[in-house]
């Protein structure tokens, strides 16, 4: 059985139990036909399990090897070629048709083993596992495979467990889960057996546990009331299944440019073989010379170039952390115009940090230093020493945890177990070197009143020298509400309604600044007994941030230079995610545009202000999985090319409907990278602004050694054109031609395809995805270079002909050793006009210069090499005709740097780059 679900091949879905976090547990079990203390029988079990099927996801499609390679035939221009090589064999020209399959074997080649070996690393990230689950069956506990579990079941779980399926809880002690991958809530939830509203959030269903989720803390049991595609994270997968994978700009612009390419090749047949026929030459001759014309004007080696470009930009990218599984994807982050960005662990660490203490004296803030060896502790900017009530409020963080912390970590991060919010106390205890285990040598831990969610609050005990030190934290709320007095600098003093009432005012407005906030309070007792939530003192309050990483600030700097916009869609809480902009300057405090998800209307419902609106929105909370749907859809409508980021399962369908999603390889959920184009092994959102820096090169070398090849071509095809029309003998051969477009050309043109970024590459605005690959700009340029070209070779073979007096088969020579060496030097008008005749990114790429040794060599063997000189028609031109070669080559060379200097001082920086590129 493969990793389907079942129920797609015919099993019947289970009576679903509506909104059964609503319900008492008691008649979810009767509505289930279960007993609690029982569990369902071993045979009632196989009999929903066979009648339902397993519990599974839709796995991922996987591609084949076949399906690969079938891929590699789409090309229009590969489609093409194949169709030259079928006339060549059908008018016996059988060498010409073996070398134009040669061309598309080595492309079809080159592409399927870097798109199996991407394949390849994209599986090998994938931690394939078989999961297990403890149910009560029959009376007893069993382990059951998590694929068995079926409706009726009871969990029994444990802390660490991750649940099998979504389940309706009946019993919760200290239950907490961690929700991120399925709701982006960074904060373990609590758990607990009560029922919820109806209509409540995904998110604030603390009834419910849901499958693919993972308990943080406590133990408990409960009833399994969906399996496979029906729980949460199915219906999730559903949605990834039906959006839509788009084609990428790329794809797109070379199939477009793949059409140009066969209405100019019929085009051009058309008319010489028009003109030949009506100048009385042979029928049979013009189809032979249309064949000819076929191979000059498709370029053989820009599939093989364009494949090795983006094998390389793919490999640089895997070089850099980034694994993509699809060649044409590693350009289309160069045309990216919006990226759309979780928030928890894309833009955050996905780990809660203590920023800011509240204390009767004033605010007192959290600071860590770049490089995240220092804590600080500020108060207006200036360092504070931990003392007073600030040391104490530390303290009580410290003794009231069930955490722990100690080193061994990666990096300078310490190995912590434990709820994120306690680990949280425990680092900022550190980082004023309070130890756990050294303040619990010093008041020891008599006893622990466990936090209770009716309550909100945790109490410890511990031993002190006249009695018993009493520990508190919890919901400011519930801990303001039994404290009768505050620490102050001079002692405590009451509590009064109004220092209540400004107490509750910090509290909102730390809450509004996004943070997660904690109040600490302690007293002194003779007893361990005594009740502990009477008579506190209010010590603090405490406000925790999923934190910014480090690096995500300058790489978001990096994206508004290079022009690409950066919304974050989370589903966090707005005043958290508001924050988070705000601190990484997504938004300000005075222009930001905020939509929560319950603005969002369906977009058949928009108006073209409410469009508008949500288009130059910055941050969108509480989204569900269906909202970031519409959300790249809306993006993607406006002409813009999205990228979405994200790591969690609710993820996925976004991440398949962009036009490339990029998923965190460690944080990252498997349907997460499933589901996107490219995985980033580091987790880093800069190394997404390098893959852009590649994505731009890559097309900005396509470009460039697309207007190269085509531009040789054109060359190609003028003279062979002009010489028909004349009646003039051909002065270049078929399988001459094929020779310098599989072999010659094809080292220049990979490296211009492998040239390293222009420095101003990323203060570009990004290109619109309607942009081709050969603009008018490209096409002028291409006819104009043609023109020259052409008139080299013409005027080469007219001088050996003519003036010259050589044989048909020297003057043919002449003509193909200019044509070959005119080409070699023409990589050099392939600089920017902006740049300098010796000091530009074309002379200071090595690879050109190995390239060019290499094609001379390819030249002389042409010549010297007796079989290969046969099959090209090569002969000896003579002294005079090598003399007649070199001066003509030159040509191309002389007039497109004479006419790039003149550009370059004509337009001083203020043409368009298309311009730049083509010229």
């Amino acid at each position: 059985m493969n990793d389907t679900d079942e129920r797609a091949q015919g099993s019947p879905s289970p009576p679903r139990l509506e909104a059964p976090w609503a319900r008492d547990y008691q008649d979810i079990a009767r509505a289930l036909d279960v007993g609690l203390d029982s569990g369902l029988s071993e045979r009632e079990a196989n009999r929903r399990c066979t009648r339902y099927g397993l519990n599974r996801l839709a796995g991922a499609r996987r591609r084949s090897a076949w399906g690969i390679l079938g891929e590699q035939f789409r090309s229009i221009v590969i489609l093409f070629l194949g169709a030259a090589a079928v006339l060549s064999f059908s008018f016996g020209q059988h060498l010409e048709g073996v070398a134009i399959l040669v061309a598309i074997a080595i492309s079809v080649i080159i592409g399927f083993v870097t798109e199996v070996r991407a394949v390849r690393s994209m599986e090998a990230l994938r931690k394939l596992e078989r999961a297990s689950a403890r149910v009560r069956r029959g009376g007893g506990a069993r382990e059951v495979a998590a694929e068995r579990l079926v409706p009726g079941d009871v969990l029994m779980l444990e802390q660490g467990d991750i649940v099998g399926a979504d389940a309706r809880v009946t019993e919760a002690n200290k239950m907490q889960a961690d929700e991120s991958a399925l709701t982006g809530e960074s904060v373990p939830v609590g758990k607990s057996a009560d029922p919820v509203a109806g209509d409540a959030a995904l998110a604030e269903r603390f009834c419910m546990l849901f499958k693919g989720t993972a308990l943080t803390r406590g133990s408990g049991e409960a009833i399994v009331v969906a399996t496979g595609r029906d729980t949460e994270i199915g219906r999730i997968s559903e949605l990834a299944e039906q959006a839509e994978s788009v084609q990428t700009p790329l794809e797109k612009r070379l199939e477009r440019l793949g059409h140009k390419l066969i209405w100019v090749t019929l085009g051009v047949g058309v008319v010489v073989g028009v003109s030949g026929i009506l100048a009385g030459q042979p029928v049979l001759l013009m189809i032979k010379t249309a064949i000819v014309l076929a191979v000059a004007a498709i370029p053989e080696g820009l599939p093989i170039v364009a494949t090795m470009a983006l094998a390389r930009g793919m490999w640089r990218m895997a070089r850099r952390n980034a694994l993509v599984n699809r060649l044409a994807a590693v350009e289309t982050l160069g045309a990216t115009s919006v990226i759309l960005t979780d928030k928890t662990g894309t833009l955050t660490e996905n780990r809660m940090r203590v920023v800011r203490f509240q204390l009767a004296s004033g605010s007192v803030d959290v600071a860590r230093s770049t490089e995240r060896a220092e804590v600080a502790f500020t108060r207006d900017g200036e360092p504070l020493a931990v003392e007073g009530a600030l040391r104490e409020a530390l303290e009580l963080g410290v003794l009231c945890n069930n955490a722990s912390l100690n080193s061994g970590g990666v990096g300078d991060e310490p190995a912590a177990s434990g709820d994120p919010l306690e680990v949280a106390l425990l680092e900022a205890g550190r980082a004023a070197e309070l130890e756990q285990r050294a303040l619990l040598e010093r008041w020891p831990e008599a006893r622990e009143e466990a936090f209770d969610p009716e309550v909100k609050m945790m109490a410890t005990y511990h031993e002190a020298e006249d009695g018993y030190r009493v520990a508190v934290k919890g919901a400011p709320e519930a801990v303001l509400e039994v404290c009768t007095a505050v620490r102050a600098q001079d002692g405590d003093r009451d509590l009064s309604e109004a220092e209540r009432e400004r107490w509750v005012e910090r509290n909102h407005r730390m809450a509004e600044d996004g943070l997660r906030v904690l109040a600490l309070a302690t007293k002194a007792v003779d007893s361990a007994d005594d009740p502990p939530y009477q008579s506190l003192v209010l010590v603090a309050l405490l406000g925790l941030l999923d934190p910014p990483r480090e690096e995500v600030r300058e790489a978001l700097a990096q994206c508004r230079e290079a022009g690409i916009r950066v919304v974050m869609v989370t589903g966090d809480q707005a005043g958290t995610a508001l924050n988070i902009a705000r601190s990484l300057e997504l938004a300000d405090e005075g222009t930001a545009r905020m939509v929560r998800g319950d603005e969002l209307l369906s977009p058949d419902q928009l108006s073209p202000e409410d469009r508008k609106r949500l288009i130059d929105a910055a941050v969108f909370a509480r989204v569900n999985p269906e909202q970031k749907l519409d959300l790249i859809r809306l993006h993607q409508d406006a002409g813009s090319v999205v990228a979405m980021t994200g790591d969690g399962v609710n993820d996925a369908p976004a991440l398949k409907q962009a036009d490339i999603g990029v998923a965190m390889g460690r944080r990252g959920t498997q349907v997460a990278k499933e589901a996107a184009d490219m995985v980033l092994k580091d987790d880093a959102f800069a190394t997404i602004v390098a893959a852009i820096e590649h994505g731009r090169a890559i097309f900005g070398n396509i470009r460039k050694f697309s207007v190269y090849l085509l531009s040789g071509n054109m060359g190609e095809i003028l003279a062979v054109t002009a010489a028909s029309v004349a009646g003039a003998p051909l002065p270049l051969l078929p399988l001459q031609i094929l020779y310098l477009n599989l072999v010659n050309d094809l080292f220049p043109a990979l490296a211009l395809g492998f040239g390293r970024a222009e420095a101003t590459i990323m203060e570009r605005p990004p290109r619109s995805p309607e942009e081709p690959v050969l603009g008018r700009e490209q096409w002028l340029a291409i006819l104009a270079y043609g023109v020259v070209v052409a008139f080299a070779v013409l005027g080469a073979f007219a001088l050996a002909l003519l003036w010259l007096g050589l044989s048909e088969a020297q003057a043919v020579t002449v003509a193909f050793f200019t044509l070959s060496l005119s080409r070699l030097w023409h990589v050099f008008n392939m600089r920017d006009p902006n740049t300098g005749l010796v000091r530009n990114e074309v002379v200071g790429n090595p690879y050109v210069w190995g390239a060019l040794g290499v094609c001379v060599v390819l030249l002389a063997a042409a010549f010297t090499v007796p079989l290969l000189a046969r099959v090209l028609s090569v002969v000896n031109p003579g002294l005079a005709g090598w003399t007649a070669t070199l001066i003509m080559s030159f040509v191309p060379l002389v007039l497109g740097q004479l006419f790039k200097g003149r550009l370059g001082r004509g337009r001083a920086g203020g043409a368009k780059e298309s311009v730049d590129t083509a010229l």
